[in-house]
């Protein structure tokens, strides 16, 4: 792999940590790029298509950080260990790894190939996997380092028509749960977490392979791709199992557990339609199953009107500390004044 050196990098080590995110070219990703950018992270950029990772590369560059495009498919393991080759050749080791690339197919089971299943598992789960297992491998030794899982609310609450996707995601869950005990077991400092992310306003929906008749979109309410972005980083500095970002998700976690069945019955009323815009699906489509598309399609898709920049949900979960001691202060505050009230009444 050759990789291509951006951003200020002399061949010294400099002061940013170092930190690769997969999926980079594009979408979350891509908005994690610049998150950690804004604090002088070196980043190894990696997606297979080149155009995306350039585009990327000159947005951190902007932002003050440094970073290497590293083009890889991360469904191949040995392309993925070379990208930890490369990363720590040339900045000395890993801090933080990012798995966030991923591809669906939007179909109806019955309609679904086997090679759909298989590129869906091997990008979404497997790349996730591979990624994990080569940043273990310089991360264990230094026992020190964090590994962030770009989860979904559906890796929770499957929904029809992504039946490839869900089951992904659902994997993910049980291979990081998994590994988490296992770290716990060695009392190892690497860290392992998710971020278990809602509907984002991404180009996934353009360059995804749809088999539905109209163009598909994401369910409401959708959130910005630095929504995402800015939990990623927060998670990936904190000791958190896991954090769920948007009410949304939250209510599809709890959902599922406490009456799964009413959600089955619900999904498959309103899960069809709420999927699909008006919108017809043109048949020349191109999608991003096998092959990159080409160009730059940035980190928002199509949806900025409908989307939402900030999660009161995410604030609250990120300051727990804050809203706690503010929820004991107003119930110091609120029995304060009731034991005055009974006073002016006695």
């Amino acid at each position: 792999m050759r990789a291509r050196r951006a951003g200020g990098w002399d061949g010294e080590q400099g002061p940013g940590e170092v930190v690769v995110i997969t999926g980079a070219s594009a979408g979350v990703g891509r908005a994690t790029a610049r998150e950690f950018a804004k604090r002088g992270a070196r980043i190894g950029l990696v997606a297979r298509g080149l155009e995306g990772l350039n585009a990327t590369r000159i947005e951190v560059q902007a932002l003050g950080g440094q970073a290497l495009v590293l083009p890889a498919d991360v469904a191949v393991a040995h392309e993925v260990d070379e990208v930890a080759r490369v990363v720590r050749e040339t900045w000395g080791g890993i801090d933080v790894w990012i798995n966030s690339a991923m591809t669906a197919v939007f179909s109806p089971v019955n309609q679904m190939t086997s090679g759909d299943f298989s590129r869906v598992t091997e990008v979404t789960y497997l790349g996730a996997v591979y990624g994990t297992l080569a940043a273990l491998r310089h991360m264990l030794p230094r026992d020190r380092g964090a590994i962030v899982q770009v989860g979904s609310a559906l890796g929770y609450r499957s929904v029809p028509l992504q039946a490839a996707y869900c089951a992904a995601k659902h994997a993910l869950i049980g291979f990081t749960d998994s590994l988490r005990s296992e770290l716990l077991h060695d009392g190892s400092h690497v860290r392992i977490t998710v971020v278990n992310l809602p509907a984002m306003n991404t180009p996934q929906f353009d360059l995804v392979k749809n088999r539905l008749p109209r163009r598909p979109q994401p369910v409401a309410p959708i959130f910005q791709p630095e929504v995402g972005a800015r939990a990623l980083y927060w998670a990936a500095h904190h000791d958190r199992r896991e954090t769920d970002v948007g009410l949304p998700t939250v209510g599809a976690v709890v959902g599922h557990k406490l009456a799964p069945g009413l959600l089955d019955r619900y999904l498959a009323r309103v899960g069809y339609e709420a999927q699909q815009q008006q919108e017809l699906a043109p048949l020349d489509r191109p999608c991003n199953l096998w092959e990159p598309v080409r160009g730059d399609h940035g980190a928002h898709g199509s949806f900025d009107g409908r989307a939402r920049s900030r999660s009161f949900q995410l604030w609250t979960d990120m300051h727990r500390g804050l809203v706690a001691l503010a929820t004991v202060g107003l119930g110091a505050f609120a029995l304060a004044g009731y034991g005055l009230a009974r006073r002016l009444r006695g």
